[in-house]
């Protein structure tokens, strides 16, 4: 039913800032809460940033709260990941996922429905 896009990622130093992007197909993305999640090499996938259907509510990990800030355009079906004052335990694989019911902002994987292919961030040193 959704289909998840990420772009955005690439290589940066630390310190400095990306913005990813994902865009979504359909015409009921306000109904899924949307959220970021991200994998490093060996580790498990973990949970970053999610927003709620109307972008009225947000919630972050304590590891990025204060340098990351979550957002979306339902106009462009598209959610955003701004992404500052980057540091190299940053570096992994971010995916978007979306989920209903879109009020309610976990931060556990499997309760979400649809995934992005995900986009490699990697910050240097």
């Amino acid at each position: 039913q959704v289909q998840l896009v990420e772009s955005g990622g690439g290589l940066v130093q630390a310190g400095g800032s990306l913005r990813l992007s994902c865009a979504a197909s359909g015409r009921t993305f306000s109904s899924y809460a949307m959220g970021w999640f991200r994998q490093a090499p060996g580790k498990e996938r973990e949970f970053v940033a999610v927003i709620n259907g109307g972008g009225s509510s947000t919630y972050y990990a304590n590891s990025v709260k204060g340098r990351f800030t979550i957002s979306r355009d339902n106009a462009k079906n598209t959610v955003y990941l701004q992404m500052n004052s980057l540091k190299p335990d940053d570096t992994g694989v971010y995916y978007c996922a979306a989920r209903t019911p879109s009020g309610l902002l976990t931060t556990t994987p499997r309760l979400y429905d649809y995934w992005g292919q995900g986009t490699q961030v990697t910050v240097s040193s």
